[in-house]
């Protein structure tokens, strides 16, 4: 058989047709896989073999996939620049839609000059946890300023985002005694230290604020500490939290509120602070707040604000504060004058909204599917096939654009999409561009590829 390099785009279409039919029926007529052997005598040499674990195989199959579709492999890009509205990829230039850079602070030559400044001044790191030799000036001044924007007493900066969901939840809940309730849709470190806490965790249906409090009313006596997490903007759908009703059921049950802000803080609200600028509620009405330093940041981090008592508290026990090195002096630079341009100039974020705005607008008109989002820097284009999100990526790469497909199993097969991150910098000729090219591609593929199923084997 050909390996399709020949072949016409008609031609390739039919045999990617008949190959998927044939994984399809391969994958239905397989034997349910054997149950593991109990026994002793068993060779465990596969146990080393990384190629013989399944996960591995997964990922191999992955690949096979991309091969199948006739696509390049659209993860780990090098991007040669600094990533705005535009990146430069194999010395190309295209519009990018694949940057958390919402506000374009990350290149701002005032936030480059402070990263240098600060390293400069304080050296390439700490060296050291900040509770023994670590702790600088700068960080002090980065968590002030951050309290001053929530309007909280004070803030704790972790060396990293991720893991400071980790450790702060997986440190302050305890098993057998605490309740964690999260949202369906809870990123991953989320979840990640629910699960590091030992708590009980119960996800609830996303966004759904009703059946939170039928839990809570029907097994809150059972625990002593109840932690509710819920995102400001979720990272996969743009869509925005309802906090005043979390706030209110919190408030009903005795309950602690954390709020990852990774995508809303910088972004949304009439002056770009975040949930609670949007909503306009007071600061002290949340218990943790949480955001990273990644995106409108422009850094690398990531810190929980709050009352003083908890963030002392926190310092002198939260593993991975105690036990990690402090951010370092460029990142916390970066980060204390990316805050202070973000409250000196809040038309970033406001152009920022703009431009969402008109992405979302264009694409409705298109008849995109565009999920539940609204008013957030976030929009997926949802094209319900994992085959078709990754031709259709890779279409749109061919074609100057630069934007990420998110696949089954991240999100199931019929949510499968591709993720648009808009920032300040976007112009309006780039969005009326890349809508144009996403509605057109995407009728293309749908019809071409309408009788392709793409076995779920292949994918996840």
């Amino acid at each position: 058989m050909s390996d399709g390099k020949n072949l016409s785009v008609e031609e390739k279409r039919e045999l990617l047709k008949k190959l998927m039919k044939e994984k399809a029926a391969k994958a239905a007529s397989s034997p349910a896989p054997a149950a593991v052997s109990s026994n002793a005598t068993e060779d465990k040499s596969i146990y080393t073999q990384f190629d013989k674990f399944p996960e591995v195989q997964t990922l191999a199959a992955q690949f096979q996939t991309l091969q199948m579709l006739h696509v390049d492999n659209p993860y780990f890009r090098v991007n040669e620049g600094i990533v705005n509205d535009k990146t430069r990829i194999n010395g190309r230039e295209l519009i990018s839609f694949s940057s958390y850079n919402y506000i374009g602070l990350s290149g701002d030559p005032r936030v480059t000059q402070a990263a240098k400044d600060a390293a400069e001044k304080y050296g390439t790191s700490v060296s050291a946890s900040r509770i023994a030799t670590g702790e600088r000036p700068i960080h002090r001044e980065l968590e002030q300023e951050i309290a001053s924007l929530l309007g909280v007493e004070d803030a704790i900066v972790l060396v990293s985002g991720h893991a400071t969901n980790v450790t702060v939840i997986g440190h302050l809940m305890r098993a057998g005694k605490d309740l964690i309730l999260y949202d369906a849709l809870s990123h991953n470190s989320i979840i990640e230290g629910c699960v590091l806490s030992g708590a009980r965790r119960i996800a609830f249906p996303h966004e759904n604020w009703e059946e939170l409090d039928r839990i809570l009313t029907e097994i809150r006596g059972d625990y002593e500490r109840v932690l509710i997490v819920i995102e400001g903007v979720y990272s996969m759908d743009g869509d925005i939290a309802n906090l005043p009703k979390f706030i209110e059921i919190k408030k009903k049950h005795h309950a602690l509120l954390m709020v990852d802000e990774a995508h809303s803080m910088g972004v949304i609200g009439p002056h770009g602070l975040g949930i609670r600028d949007y909503y306009g509620i007071d600061g002290n009405e949340v218990d943790l707040w949480m955001a990273t330093f990644s995106k409108s940041f422009a850094s690398c981090g990531g810190y929980i604000a709050g009352k003083k008592i908890l963030i002392d508290y926190l310092k002198y026990n939260t593993p991975g504060f105690v036990y990690s090195v402090g951010i370092s002096p460029a990142n916390a630079g970066a980060a204390l004058a990316a805050a202070k341009i973000m409250k000196a100039e809040p038309w970033r974020a406001l152009k920022c909204q703009e431009n969402a705005k008109l992405f979302l607008k264009l694409a409705k008109e298109k008849g995109l599917n565009t999920g539940p989002s609204k008013d957030s820097a976030v929009i997926p284009v949802i094209t319900g096939n994992s085959a078709h999100a990754l031709i259709l990526a890779d279409a749109l790469f061919k074609d100057g654009i630069n934007v990420q497909p998110i696949l089954y199993p991240a999100v199931p097969d019929n949510e499968a999409r591709l993720r648009f991150f808009i920032t300040s910098d976007h112009t309006e000729d780039e969005i009326i561009y890349t809508i144009n090219k996403v509605a057109e591609h995407l009728n293309r593929i749908r019809k071409d590829m309408a009788d392709v199923t793409f076995p779920k084997s292949m994918i996840g």
